[in-house]
């Protein structure tokens, strides 16, 4: 298959944060630059964005191998037809899951100009322009996703998502609000929105509001780690212990500990820099 070629995706927007509030990555519904994804790194089970939001595991999570089978299957229909918005719609969901992210944003935008208002292809545009970093541009579509008339709370959640990554957090968080006005309780979008309140140093109401995302059954693993990141913060080690252990397997819950712990002492290395340097003058 030939697809013509993106322009390069533009370098992300970079600010000065904590360090271990870095970037939210896979962890949010929609992701955006491939920074280190300091409150989403703790968990180790493989989870595609491509596949679910970030709130709620998905039954159907695919292994990129399998992806990549998916993509390569639906080459020759999407050939045949690139304008097809199912064909479209799948084919570049199956190209996100094995990584192929720049792809899928060339389908997607091919289709959405064939079909400018199937706010469907628009949703899945946006997200994907979001995954490549291109995050105005993702803003500027998902805002075509949907009318303040027809308001869709994915969209909602997406476009806070992307908010977020832009440092624009009570900006973001305003939108998690409607979208919950919409889906109270959402398990994704209560992720989000408690992402939102760490990524702004609102470290109570993040707790507060993974809690309830972590709750729900069949609540996406990664919310339990980011709530364990959230409480350790706070200085609870041990109880931040505890959750990253909860529901995992020996293996992998020693794993979580272990990152956790290292994502504390980062936290930490500041302050001991400072402390050092005072002892010094």
């Amino acid at each position: 298959m030939t697809l013509s070629q993106p322009t390069a995706a533009p370098r992300c927007r970079r600010r000065n944060r904590p360090a271990v509030l870095g970037a939210l990555g896979v962890a949010l519904a929609v992701t955006g630059c491939q920074s280190p994804n300091i409150l989403a790194s703790i968990g180790t089970r493989n989870a595609t964005s491509a596949a679910a939001p970030a709130g709620t595991s998905s039954t159907a999570a695919k292994s990129q191998a399998e992806w990549r089978r998916e993509a390569e299957a639906l080459n020759e229909r999407y050939r045949a037809d690139p304008h097809d918005p199912q064909t479209a719609l799948a084919y570049a969901q199956a190209l996100r899951g094995s990584g192929q992210r720049t792809q899928a944003v060339s389908v997607l935008e091919q289709a959405s100009l064939a079909e400018p208002n199937d706010t469907a292809l628009l949703g899945a545009y946006g997200r994907a322009l979001a995954d490549v970093g291109r995050l105005d541009q993702a803003l500027e579509v998902l805002g075509r996703a949907h009318t303040p008339e027809q308001p869709d709370w994915r969209i909602l959640s997406a476009q806070g998502a992307v908010l977020d990554q832009l440092g624009r957090h009570q900006e973001a968080q305003r939108y998690y609000a409607s979208a919950l006005k919409i889906r109270p309780d959402d398990p994704s979008v209560l992720s989000n929105l408690g992402l939102s309140y760490a990524l702004a140093k609102d470290l109570k109401n993040a707790e507060a509001t993974l809690r309830r995302a972590a709750a729900f059954p069949g609540a996406d693993p990664r919310v339990r780690q980011n709530l364990a990141l959230v409480v350790g913060l706070q200085g609870r080690r041990v109880e931040a212990e505890g959750i990253a252990r909860a529901d995992l397997p020996s293996e992998e819950a020693a794993a979580n500990v272990a990152n956790l712990r290292q994502l504390l002492e980062q936290q930490d290395e500041p302050k001991t820099n400072r402390a050092n340097q005072a002892r010094r003058t």
